[in-house]
């Protein structure tokens, strides 16, 4: 089933069927989630145990991010003409796998290279969760139905991570990578039950997906999300050190700031669903503007326990409410080729992911503190603006540019 026919043809399915799908989907979300953000709490016990700093440990989260850019376009376009059922349920075990080979890893080369691995499926699976998501209910719903899989990831952030962190802290950080393993298997048994079985497209192929790189709109969406999430994750991935070092939180304490953050990504998931139903564009250059705001007041405050808590809920809650605006503009810019366009948002976040993690320890090692990267999280998040707005521009003068690939 293509966009063009998502948007144009009612749904057939029930409420009933529609819900379990969509929470099948949204378990997946869960898994992803865990494995993503609980990093960012346990990187110190995961640099002490593989025998490197703390900055150094960092890359492992970019590892993982690569696996993301790397594993959306070419996983997806693997798959172009398998059913997106079969192919949600293949990503899924790969990405099981890769958790499960995280738990053996012995060094800090060996986790490198298994978190990469693990990376791999992320951005393939959402996309494809949001174009089955999508194609279940009427187009004025769409962005809800996006949101509601990308809720999982969210929710992740109020369960799976604060338990994940618990755990890690107090049993070993691998329990983290066993944990996400079983929330993997859960994911295929409920993808295998409860997700209608849709024929592949007769048209799908791997000259029709990768027909979205040709469009200038892809790659402009592409880029808002590179820019200007890269000093939101700059932000979170030393989220621990700053909470510690500077608000001055114990240790002890971290899993219910990563819980706070969770609960703010949850409710911006539910905001954000709406916006984007609303108006994508709109709700793109609104939390663009807002973002960069919240950043600078979060630099400016963090050195205050209740200020601290207050801005991760909200830093959590600003970074959700985009992302199904995000995944609706590449649906609505890529119409005939959704799935990897729709996968391209996670490998542009997970970008980003790389970013931020990077330029937040090299601005830490250059003696800046733990309070730099909100800084420049702020300025990145501006010229993501910019972009959104250059690429709102393109739009009111109609203009339809592709690229010559």
């Amino acid at each position: 089933m293509t966009l063009h026919k998502t948007q144009h043809e009612p749904t057939s399915f029930s409420p009933n069927i529609v819900a379990l799908a969509i929470l099948s989907l949204a378990i997946g979300g869960f898994g992803i989630g865990t494995t993503e953000f609980a990093m960012m709490g346990l990187l110190p016990n995961v640099a002490e145990g593989v025998g490197v700093s703390v900055p150094t440990a960092g890359h492992v989260i970019s590892a993982y991010a690569l696996g993301v850019v790397v594993g959306a376009p070419l996983l997806v376009a693997v798959g172009a003409k398998m059913p997106r059922k079969a192919l949600a349920l293949g990503l899924m075990v790969l990405f099981t796998v890769g958790n499960l080979l995280s738990v053996f890893a012995q060094d800090y080369t060996t986790l490198l290279f298994t978190r990469f691995i693990a990376g791999l499926p992320h951005g393939a699976f959402f996309g494809v969760a949001a174009v089955l998501a999508a194609s279940l209910v009427a187009p004025t719903k769409r962005g809800r139905a996006i949101s509601m899989v990308m809720m999982g990831l969210s929710v992740a952030n109020v369960l799976g991570v604060p338990l994940a962190t618990f755990v890690g802290q107090q049993f070993g950080w691998r329990w983290l990578f066993v944990l996400v393993a079983i929330i993997g298997l859960v994911t295929i048994v409920f993808i295998s039950i409860f997700v209608p079985a849709q024929k592949a497209h007769p048209d799908a192929s791997l000259r029709s997906e990768l027909s979205a790189l040709r469009r200038g709109q892809v790659w402009l969406t592409l880029l808002v999300g590179v820019v200007g999430f890269g000093g939101f994750f700059a932000v979170y991935t030393y989220v621990a050190n700053t909470m510690t070092d500077v608000a001055g939180f114990p240790s002890d304490f971290l899993p219910i700031i990563v819980g706070l953050y969770g609960l703010g990504m949850v409710a911006g998931s539910y905001i954000g669903g709406r916006m984007a139903d609303w108006s994508v564009m709109g709700s793109i250059y609104a939390m663009m503007g807002f973002i960069a705001v919240i950043l600078v007041i979060y630099a400016a405050t963090v050195h205050i326990p209740l200020m601290a808590l207050v801005m991760i809920f909200v830093i959590g809650a600003s970074g959700s409410m985009l992302v199904p605006s995000l995944q609706t503009r590449l649906l609505d810019v890529s119409p005939g080729a959704p799935t990897l366009a729709s996968s391209l948002n996670h490998s542009a976040l997970n970008m980003a992911n790389a970013l931020g993690a990077f330029a937040g320890g090299l601005v830490i090692t250059w003696g800046w503190g733990y309070t730099a990267p909100a800084m420049v999280g702020a300025a990145l998040a501006v010229l993501g603006l910019a972009i959104a707005l250059f690429s709102g521009l393109l739009d009111k003068v109609g203009s339809k540019a592709t690229l010559p690939i």
